[in-house]
């Protein structure tokens, strides 16, 4: 006999079967599971099935065989994002149900208008391999670092972070634009839901930390122009500093493979590596390239934030230069 799967939306009648799969659940969105838990009957999964934000959640068949996948997605966003799989898949075990959530996944997400699904994997895991075999691309692996609650009697930051604010939009764009490689700024950007600090150095923004702070922990991703790397455990510090969770919640900061000159500033700071992921993405419609003489807008871009493309930073080096004092080790934390 032929064997079936079925896959389809969540309906109140699979609630308890997700309930119970998701208590064994790989997560694939390291900033909602670090930050709010994307498993157990207080995670995000279930309140949106009540109060619809942007989680979509499908439930597949195979075999006798029961596969609960999540992906976020919002209207008008071209990027969305698998948030978690439940039960996870084990070394020893066929692969095929799985194979199949990730199909229907897409799927879902395309009909929902997204461009490209987006899941964030240990390189170690069994799901690695089945993702690749999906159709999914590595575009960039990542270690997530991890520290405790920062102490609050420790001296304050050598130098001033701030909030960002609507007028810093366009600075902050063009500082992504030259921080992150572009043929990933639209994929690998910090999300829209994310707060922000800016570091200025002469009315100039010079580096962006953006940041989730939930439940059970704070998320950072930081971004610094080339200028201010010797600064790095400074800035990154007086982020964390001006974060009133860090006080309370384990700490989790973002290190794209990009960004390998982070690692020694995460060791200044105390942290350890923690996770280390890929950035495994699936297209799900072909891109269309804009012409070079189309002017740039800041339009948020896949839920990502916007980042300026090279065309905006032509006067980047007329920027005065700076000769960086030495390099300041910060206590651990």
């Amino acid at each position: 006999m032929q064997s079936q799967t079925d896959a389809h939306t969540m309906k109140l009648l699979d609630l308890p079967l997700m309930l119970r799969l998701k208590q064994n659940a790989i997560v694939l969105h390291s900033e909602l599971g670090l930050t709010e838990d994307a498993r157990g009957q207080g995670s995000a999964a279930l309140s949106s099935f009540v109060f619809p934000r942007g989680l979509h959640t499908l439930v597949a068949n195979h075999d006798d065989k029961d596969v609960v996948g999540q992906f976020r997605h919002r209207p008008g966003e071209t990027n969305a994002h698998i948030v978690c799989l439940a039960p996870t898949l084990e070394a020893h075990e066929d692969d095929t149900i799985w194979l199949h959530m990730l199909d229907a996944l897409a799927e879902g997400a395309g009909r929902n208008g997204a461009h490209t699904l987006v899941g964030e994997v240990e390189l170690s895991h069994r799901l690695f391999e089945t993702m690749r075999q999906a159709g999914y691309a590595v575009y960039s692996r990542q270690v997530i670092w991890r520290h405790g609650p920062v102490a609050a009697g420790l001296e304050q930051a050598r130098l001033t972070v701030t909030e960002e604010t609507e007028d810093d939009q366009i600075g902050i764009a063009a500082l992504l634009g030259c921080t992150i490689p572009r043929i990933l700024q639209t994929v690998l950007g910090p999300s829209t839901d994310m707060a922000g600090l800016v570091y200025r150095v002469d009315g100039q923004i010079e580096a962006y930390v953006a940041y989730s702070a939930g439940k059970h922990g704070v998320y950072l991703m930081p971004y610094l122009h080339p200028e201010v790397l010797s600064d790095a455990p400074d800035i990154v510090f007086a982020a964390m500093r001006q974060i009133d969770r860090c006080r309370k919640l384990p700490i989790y900061i973002c290190v794209r493979g990009y960004q390998g000159w982070l690692e020694n500033a995460m060791r200044d700071l105390g942290f350890d590596p923690w996770l280390e992921q890929a950035v495994m993405v699936k297209h799900l419609t072909a891109g269309v390239r804009q012409t070079s003489f189309e002017s740039v807008k800041l339009a948020t871009s896949g839920g990502q934030k916007p980042a300026a493309t090279l065309r905006m930073l032509g006067d980047d080096d007329a920027r005065r230069s700076r000769v960086s004092g030495s390099r300041r080790v910060l206590p651990r934390l």
